[in-house]
């Protein structure tokens, strides 16, 4: 998908973002430099998910299911680095760029009449060390550089290597479970053959997972940095879509079947100089009958029956943050039970 960046739709106002998902007999975030484990806090008993594999998630669904150009990614199949994918990037819209006369003067070595298209340039070699003259180009195309910001390597005059970076509006802390989770679970050794040309191979692996884990996501939308990367309110729309679909429709290999969404928040401000901070601290865990749970006890979770998610001194923040706050998006998923959510008691919250 592709499309020109609307200057005028550039978002004015910070936001903060709450995210809540779950993960049952799964592997929400491997550790590669422990055997794959889950990433966990052992001295805590926390379970921890890099922004990284969040971030990893939405960029793949986008491009899995919107058909979005991402920065950094498979192309036909091929993992390629950065300063490939800006040539490729070229090269994909070199339609587009034969109209563009300062574009196709400044990316292109030579060109000439196209023979079957009289109305189209024929390009020739790509020559991306021009882009940085147009950024406003390749970041109307890459909606997670938009989101996430990027390093993109661009060459000089001189043939050598230079960057420009990108910091990107949308940030998030690490994630972190709400409930202690044990573990992980012990493992079991799995097994995978593979055909050869003259005889068959296999491979051994270890299969590390947790019971349940209950994770939140702190983040926040920069209206400052929204500025640099033309984060537009359109893209903020398409963000909110793909942060709660991305997990169900990703998490789809066989250690990361188990990961639901759960309730998503997003406060928007009516500013770019305000933020409240992480609001994972105003949660809480109690059990069926209302009682909080000590942290302790809530190790024996293992679905969201078993629990209320408490939001009240969440409200209460919000209510005490009022004249600061534009509006405030939600989604909820029907299987938790939750304290303190009361949005048709607050007129500035609306339901995605």
């Amino acid at each position: 998908m592709s499309g020109t960046t609307n200057v005028n739709d550039i978002i004015k106002n910070n936001s903060e973002i709450l995210f809540i998902y779950d993960a049952k007999m799964c592997n929400p975030n491997g550790d590669p430099d422990d055997e794959n484990k889950p990433r966990i806090d052992y001295e805590k008993g926390v379970n921890l998910v890099s922004d990284l594999r969040l971030k990893r998630y939405i960029r793949d669904y986008l491009a899995d299911f919107k058909n979005y150009n991402i920065f950094v990614s498979k192309v036909q199949g091929e993992t390629v680095d950065a300063t490939n994918r800006l040539k490729k990037l070229i090269e994909e819209f070199k339609e587009e760029i034969s109209k563009n006369k300062d574009l196709r003067e400044d990316l292109f070595k030579s060109s000439k009449p196209d023979e079957k298209n009289k109305d189209l340039i024929k390009l020739e070699e790509p020559e991306e060390k021009n882009l940085s003259k147009h950024l406003n180009w390749p970041l109307s195309k890459l909606i997670d550089v938009r989101f996430f910001g990027a390093t993109m390597p661009l060459k000089n005059d001189g043939g050598k290597g230079a960057s420009i970076t990108f910091t990107g509006p949308i940030q998030f802390n690490w994630g972190y479970s709400l409930n202690k989770v044990v573990g992980p679970m012990d493992s079991s050794t799995i097994t995978s053959t593979f055909a050869g040309a003259k005889e068959d191979y296999s491979t051994m692996g270890k299969d590390y997972r947790v019971n349940y884990s209950l994770i939140a996501f702190h983040g926040i939308i920069s209206a400052t940095r929204a500025q640099f990367t033309m984060l537009t309110n359109s893209d903020i729309s398409t963000f909110d879509d793909a942060i709660i679909k991305s997990i169900p429709l990703e998490a789809t290999t066989r250690s990361k079947i188990g990961q639901s969404p759960l309730f998503y928040l997003r406060i928007e401000y009516n500013n770019s100089e305000y933020f409240s901070g992480d609001l994972r601290k105003y949660l809480k865990i109690v059990d069926r009958q209302n009682n909080e749970l000590s942290f302790n006890d809530t190790a024996t979770l293992r679905s969201a029956k078993d629990y209320k998610l408490d939001v009240s001194e969440l409200c209460a923040q919000l209510n005490t943050s009022d004249s600061q706050i534009q509006r405030i998006y939600y989604w909820k998923n029907s299987g938790l039970n939750m304290i303190g959510w009361e949005p048709n008691s607050n007129p500035k919250i609306e339901k995605l």
